[in-house]
């Protein structure tokens, strides 16, 4: 049995290690690679280990051997789903592993727009509290959440736990899936209903052909004036070009974004320069803790292929 791992960095950063993996057989490791190397590099391997390295049919086209794709995420858009089923190479994801994370730091992102502790912090170091008039400033206007309306677009385990936190502050909680339902912690209401009716709103969904670029000038249009936009889960959800002219004409009050339709960005990436978007290196998943649940969650999926137990397979 060869493993072999494509683009194994991300999950490890010098706080795991991938060792455990050769109780299977030969482990090969690149940090990184281009997509121009991925054949030459697992033309052998029987599962191949994948973050965010795009395989596509042309890929899988050229790896005979090729059994599971071992995700090294949730996502994964970044594989030819139906060409590998076609195969029959399973791919197996992560599911959850993530949650408490990516929670907590979707509402960082708010908490950063409505009172930006970070810039307050840096302007009392730089000597503007010690040369205030005044016993307190503020350089923003703060905003309280308590009585928000905070909108989330796709229900899963993130949301249903963002939800939790966004009680707990006060706040009205609307919820949207396709497959509607009830929850305890949310009304369950439509996608236009949600968009109309929430100060904040929230995106927790996959990106697919039914949601990409979901948020654009025509949704932005249904919303409330002053805004705000969160996006934790996938850079694709958001029409950029679209997005930066609300937020530059005062429509969207704030954007706060973990991830971008191309990573690492280009350098006119519209959002950036944006002054009311709030962009952070899509490392919203990347505790510790949750990257240690993540190696024990994949040992899993590779023991159940092994043993002919596959679990969390996609397709």
């Amino acid at each position: 049995m060869k493993i072999v791992i494509l683009d194994g960095y991300p999950a490890t950063r010098g706080d795991y290690t991938y060792d455990f993996l050769k109780k299977y057989g030969e482990v090969v490791l690149y940090p990184r690679t281009p997509y121009n190397l991925i054949v030459e590099r697992a033309k052998d391997a029987d599962i191949i280990l994948a973050n965010k390295i795009i395989i596509d049919k042309l890929i899988l086209d050229n790896l005979p051997k090729l059994k599971m794709i071992a995700m090294l995420a949730t996502g994964y858009n970044s594989i030819d789903i139906q060409t590998a089923k076609e195969r029959g190479i399973y791919v197996c994801n992560i599911p959850k592993y993530s949650s408490p994370s990516v929670a907590q730091f979707t509402i960082a992102l708010l908490l950063e727009i409505t009172n930006q502790v970070g810039l307050h912090n840096d302007s009392v170091k730089a000597g503007d509290w010690a040369n205030c008039p005044d016993f307190c400033y503020n350089k923003t206007k703060q905003i309280e959440l308590m009585n928000k309306t905070i909108g989330l677009i796709g229900y899963g385990d993130i949301a249903k736990q963002v939800a939790v936190i966004a009680k707990a502050f006060g706040m009205k909680v609307l919820g949207y899936r396709r497959s509607g339902g009830t929850d305890p912690n949310a009304e369950i209401v439509s996608l236009d209903y949600l968009l109309k009716n929430s100060d904040i709103i929230s995106l927790h969904c996959p990106l697919n052909a039914q949601s990409d670029k979901l948020i654009c000038k025509e949704t932005i249009s249904k919303m409330k004036d002053n805004v705000i936009i969160i996006n934790t889960a996938r850079g694709g959800l958001v029409n950029e070009k679209d997005l930066a002219e609300q937020l530059s004409n005062g429509k969207v009050l704030a954007y706060g974004g973990d991830v971008l339709t191309k990573e690492p960005p280009e350098h006119n990436n519209p959002l950036i320069s944006c002054k009311n978007a709030f962009i952070t290196p899509h490392l919203a998943w990347a505790t510790v803790e949750a990257r240690g649940r993540l190696m024990q969650i994949m040992d899993a999926n590779i023991n159940g292929f092994i043993t002919g137990k596959v679990i969390n397979n996609v397709w």
